[in-house]
């Protein structure tokens, strides 16, 4: 059954497969500008008066360590930075930065940042400061991260980080590419979710049954959400262009379906979190059996449900943890504007992470039932039946062989010695 399925994801991917992102012409504006890599060789403290008198534009939109003293910013000390240009035709190139004295973060000297470049602009405004250079701490942790995971992991931690590496690839260099080549964003997010999935789970658990029936478990659940999350988003009139990040992709690719950017958004997001549910419960089907080889399906599946239930409770709760606190900085607003709790849900900025909870917790309860119903039927199919010469006991014993590999000890007695001739 997972064959086909497997033979339309790749014919998939080779149908959709795009050249790349297509080109277009940088606006300058938020992510579609061009940055730099730059460095603080010196700050000086300036009275802002004597900034703005000279003509100088104070900035620090992006500027920025804390530690500002009040009575820095009674006075209207302002920082004065002479950046320098590390990348780039203008390497070496130096510009000076006003911060002002309010400003989240203050520059200091020797520290990386990032620098935006406007080539078409007067030599004097071609560079700003946008943000901080990150990119020590930041792989310092993820090596943290995989250090951990195979020392905990070992070599299963080593796979499940491999299928991370190429997870992160199908969504970088199949995904993204696609939609922004005009294909449509669900079928496009259906193909590479497939992809991530067969890869991820079959590198991770191996290319046995009960990988496949968590595979089967999966995808049935992808559907549900898919179906949900299509119906739901059309019938609420959610557009998915809801913040400037939105509004730039629709300005600069208007042939983007940003509806169907949204659910395929849903079902990328779904994904992660049934893999999760889908694999324990197989997996505890399977010990359940090994545990108790003559339990039956309607037992494995009775005692499978009863830990998808704590599973169900835990998961769904960890998902709308997850998007409430991604949406924190938004609920912050609404209370400070009193609100009412139906006029912030009935806004699109807070319906469309409803939308994703809702549907993707739909996805999840329903995976449960489903994998273990399956996992139950595929462990009880391999258990023999107990013929009319076979007692139940050997019955037993033969469940056992089949479901650990091993032999049962051989019976003491006259019966089970080796004559000697």
């Amino acid at each position: 059954m997972l064959i086909p399925f497997a033979a339309a994801v790749v014919v998939g991917l080779a149908v959709l497969w795009p050249g790349g992102a297509p080109p277009h012409e940088r606006t300058g504006v938020g992510f579609d500008r061009q940055t730099e890599q730059a460095r603080v060789v010196r700050v000086e403290k300036v009275d802002c008066k004597d900034v703005n008198a000279s003509g100088d534009t104070p900035t620090g939109d992006t500027s920025t360590a804390e530690g500002q003293s009040a009575q820095q910013q009674a006075n209207g000390i302002c920082g004065k930075a002479t950046v320098e240009v590390t990348t780039g035709e203008n390497k070496g190139r130096t510009f000076t930065e006003i911060v002002q004295p309010d400003a989240p973060r203050q520059l200091h000297e020797g520290q990386e940042v990032v620098v935006a470049y406007a080539p078409d602009a007067p030599r004097e405004l071609q560079y700003s400061v946008t943000d901080v250079n990150r990119r020590l701490p930041m792989a310092l942790l993820a090596g943290i991260f995989a250090l951990a995971v195979v020392v905990v992991g070992r070599m299963r931690g080593l796979m499940a980080l491999i299928a991370l590496a190429i997870s992160f690839m199908v969504l970088t260099v199949f995904i993204l590419p696609a939609i922004l080549q005009g294909s449509n964003p669900l079928v496009v997010a259906v193909v590479g979710a497939s992809a991530i999935m067969l890869i991820a789970l079959y590198l991770c658990h191996g290319l046995t049954a009960r990988t496949s029936v968590a595979v089967l478990g999966t995808l049935i659940s992808l559907l549900l959400i898919g179906l949900l999350g299509s119906l739901f988003i059309d019938w609420a009139a959610l557009t998915g262009n809801t913040d400037d990040n939105t509004g730039l992709i629709h300005g600069l690719y208007p042939e983007i379906d940003m509806s169907g950017l949204l659910l395929a958004g849903v079902i990328i997001g779904s994904l992660g979190v049934l893999d999760d549910v889908t694999v324990t419960q197989t997996s505890a089907v399977w010990e359940l059996h090994q545990a108790d080889p003559t339990v039956g399906w309607r037992g494995l599946y009775r005692a499978g449900i009863r830990i998808g239930r704590d599973h169900i409770a835990s998961v769904v709760n960890t998902l709308v943890l997850a998007y409430a606190g991604a949406a924190l900085p938004l609920l912050l607003l609404f209370s400070i504007a009193q609100s009412s709790v139906g006029a912030v849900a009935n806004s699109e900025l807070v319906a469309e992470e409803i939308l994703r909870t809702l549907v993707g917790s739909i996805g999840l309860v329903a995976s449960v039932p489903v994998t273990t119903a399956l996992a139950a039927l595929v462990v009880s199919a391999d258990r023999p039946a107990t013929g009319a010469g076979q007692a139940p006991d050997a019955a037993g014993a033969a469940d056992a062989r089949s479901a650990t590999g091993t032999r049962p000890p051989a019976p003491r007695g006259g019966r089970g010695r080796r004559r000697k001739h």
